[in-house]
Order: structure tokens, then C-alpha cells, then sequence
């Protein structure tokens, strides 16, 4: 069910959310923590959505989504929209457009609705703050979470997260590449047991999960690591054997070849914003390996 609210206040929206719950019970009461997601555009609101439905079937919460609407109006005007059952997931989603100099007030009309003595949450699914902690929203959260990948320029974004950078920060481009990291690591876990002396990732351009791939690798190995575009793929150097991983671009099965032995195929298809956005909210701590990755991406040469 979707229910609009438009030209409304704070006070009046609870106390829809207070309605439908004792109306129907249509509203869980179990949730583990709130999440807030701020896109930039309309254009990324159902997108945006549609992976914290899926991504609260495992992690139930109350999800708050703030958008600008008009900023150019004169008048101040707060429209809502409250999504339950099938249309909100395992949770309740309120919408919330922010026109006139609302828009620049967000923290201060989502902080009515976010759950007691449960963590928050904060995700720009597009559009992100240079520094997300020192953002309004960001101060609400002790986990914020950006993605370089809808930047308009995403390596020039991937690359920023590291001045911007504050414990509790993360981006999906680094969980997109969770299991690409994690078959490296265990082809390197077999003999002969050598050190990497030069490592090589390519693909598509503006493909910032690669980059922080590379920035991973780089941070890891005391050798050259290079960002080419071409072939999806990473290929790892060590005396004895070359390993490569590689994947079509629309693929969804890879392949892992390593000097001297059988070809390996395995399943690897690219990874969704709400299967990233999912992973991200497992964890609530300071992701060190990832600043160490964003550390490392200045290390990486581009061909």
C-alpha cells in the first residue's frame, strides 16, 4: 500500500504510521536499525528504493528517504508518501520531498522519524557529500555509505573517499567487488606460496569498483599494479606462475586460470546495488581494509 501525504508536517505523518500500525499491524515492529537513503534525483528514487526493500528483508529497519523536491519554490512544503506491505519489503518506507528552503533541512525533518535506540544508517545511492560525516545526515549515522559507481565521474569519486574519509565510511564500488577479492585470495592461499611482483586490472573505464580493486592489490603487494581499460579482468604475477581471473563484461561465470593447471569456471555475475547495500549493513564497524584500499589507489598506474 502507498498512502500520500501531500502539504503535510512531521506531526502529522507519525501519527499516520501510528494509524496504519494499529489499524492493521502492517508495520513490523522488529527492526535492528534505521536506514536513510538521499538520493539526488527522482530518476535514482525507485532504484534506490527497490535495494533497501530487498536489502531490509534481511536486516528489518525503518527506512527514510529524503529528495529534494522544488528547491526553487518560495514556500517551504514538506510532501510525503508512506509505503507498507508489499510495496515497503520487510519494513516501513517514508518519503519525504523537501521543497523551497526545506531542501536544505533535511537532518532536521528526518530526526522525528528515526527509531529509538537503534543504529543509523545513511546511504546516498548517487550524488554523496565530499565528506559524508561532517553532512547533516552524515552526523545522524555511525555507518554512511556512498557509491562512486553514479557518480558523474566515478573514478574522480572513488578517488575523493579518501580525503573525505571518516571511520564508518564505505562505498558499494568496494562490496561489488567482495567475491572477486576474496578468489584471489584463495588462489594465492595454494602453492608455490610466492610473493606477487606485479599485478594487472582491467576493464571498462568508468568502472570505480575496479579502481578500488587495484587500490586493494596495491596496498597488499610490493609490486607495480596497473589499471588498464580492455577485457574485464585481473591478472596476478608471481615467479613461478601467472594467475588470472576474467569474466565477460554481461557475463555471470568466470574464469581462473593459472600456469600449469586446469582452467576453473566459476560463478560471478556483477553484484546489485541491494546485494552491496545488504553486505554493507552486516557490518556497523570501521571497514580498515577498505580505507587501506582508497590509501592504495594512489599507487596505481593508469594506462
Amino acid at each position: 500500500m502507498i498512502l500520500e501525504l501531500p502539504d503535510t508536517d512531521t506531526g502529522a505523518i507519525n501519527k499516520k504510521i501510528v494509524a496504519l500500525r494499529e489499524e492493521g499491524g502492517a508495520i513490523t515492529l522488529g527492526r535492528v536499525l534505521t536506514l536513510v537513503v538521499a538520493p539526488d534525483t527522482e530518476a535514482m528514487l525507485e532504484e534506490a528504493i527497490d535495494a533497501a526493500n530487498t536489502a531490509s528483508r534481511e536486516h528489518p529497519c525503518r527506512v527514510i528517504v529524503v529528495i529534494p523536491g522544488d528547491r526553487l519554490a518560495t514556500e517551504a512544503r514538506l510532501d510525503a508518501q508512506l509505503r507498507v506491505g508489499r510495496d515497503a519489503g520487510a519494513n516501513e518506507v517514508v518519503v519525504l520531498r523537501l521543497s523551497g528552503p526545506l531542501a536544505g533541512h533535511a537532518s532536521s525533518v528526518v530526526t522525528p522519524f528515526l527509531l529509538p535506540d537503534t543504529p543509523v544508517v545513511t546511504w546516498w545511492p548517487d550524488v554523496a557529500p565530499a565528506v559524508p560525516a561532517a553532512d547533516p545526515l552524515g552526523k545522524l549515522a555511525i555507518r554512511r555509505i556512498t557509491d562512486a559507481t553514479n557518480g558523474e565521474d566515478p573514478l574522480a569519486c572513488i578517488k575523493s573517499r579518501l580525503a573525505g574519509y571518516t571511520s564508518g565510511d564505505t562505498d558499494l564500488a568496494w562490496s561489488r567487488v567482495t567475491y572477486w577479492r576474496a578468489l584471489l585470495a584463495a588462489a594465492l592461499d595454494q602453492a608455490p606460496y610466492e610473493p606477487i611482483t606485479e599485478a594487472l586490472v582491467s576493464g571498462l573505464k568508468d568502472e570505480p569498483a575496479l579502481d578500488i580493486l587495484a587500490g586493494w592489490l596495491a596496498a597488499c603487494i610490493d609490486g607495480p599494479v596497473t589499471r588498464a581499460v580492455g577485457d574485464l579482468k585481473v591478472v596476478l604475477t608471481r615467479p613461478s606462475e601467472t594467475i588470472t581471473l576474467s569474466r565477460p563484461q554481461t557475463g555471470v561465470t568466470a574464469s581462473l586460470t593459472r600456469t600449469g593447471r586446469p582452467e576453473a569456471h566459476i560463478p560471478l555475475a556483477r553484484r546489485e546495488a541491494r546485494d552491496c547495500l545488504a553486505e554493507e549493513m552486516r557490518r556497523l564497524d570501521a571497514d580498515e581494509i577498505y580505507h587501506r584500499a582508497l590509501v592504495g589507489l594512489d599507487k596505481v598506474v593508469y594506462v
